[in-house]
């Protein structure tokens, strides 16, 4: 009955998901190629780091310090993304919701953008939460994101614009969780299922009230 729900609520994710790619998938003003260039060139990191790190959110910098004594899920991706991001995004949702709610206040979601020339404070704002409360969208420069993924071995690559300046944005997949103490301490691989989310956030938990 259990695994019924998780299928029939992931579902309900997924369609709500199709309405969202729809509704967001719309260019606002893409760069030219010019402007593409090289900033979105970044070579995979190995072995990751992970570390601390501030970037913008929607109501002005944030950073990972600020998330001490929870269980941070970070996923690298962008809102214009047809298939991948909405996906992965659904899974860690559904993964946030089957927490039981003690839980889920020792545990916070980070979603940032490797398209910052698109995704707007404002816009992602608007994106993130779709999926879930705990989710927050975090952008900054060309140089700060490029930073940020080489210290978590996430890679991606701006591909060359349309005639119509529409481009996409190839990039990895994993989920990366940070323990209650800031350190990188599992990555998840692309379409991990929620059962495997919550056993790993579980895992790294902290106990209440020092129990």
């Amino acid at each position: 009955m259990k695994n019924r729900a998780l299928l029939i609520g992931l579902l309900v994710v997924l369609s709500a998901m199709l309405i969202l790619v729809i509704g967001f998938w719309e260019p606002q003003g893409p760069p030219t190629a010019s402007s593409v260039g090289q900033q979105g060139r970044l070579a995979t990191a190995a072995p990751p780091a992970g570390g601390d790190f501030t970037l913008q959110g929607p109501r002005g910098p944030v950073a990972l310090a600020d998330y001490r004594g929870r269980v941070v899920l970070i996923y690298f991706g962008y809102t214009y993304c047809p298939d991948v991001c909405p996906t992965s995004l659904a899974l860690i949702a559904q993964a946030l919701s089957g927490l039981q709610a003690s839980e889920r206040q020792r545990v916070q979601a980070l979603f940032i953008s490797v398209d910052p020339q698109r995704d707007s404070a404002a816009r992602l704002q608007e994106y993130a939460p779709f999926f879930h409360p705990a989710l927050v969208g975090l952008s900054g420069t060309p140089r700060e994101i490029a930073g940020v993924a080489a210290q978590y071995g996430a890679s991606y690559q701006l591909q060359a614009p349309n005639a119509q300046g529409q481009y996409t944005v190839d990039h990895s997949s994993a989920t990366y969780l940070i323990d209650p103490q800031g350190k990188l301490a599992l990555t998840l691989p692309h379409a991990a299922s929620p059962e495997q989310l919550i056993a790993a956030i579980r895992r790294h938990l902290p106990p209440i009230d020092g129990r």
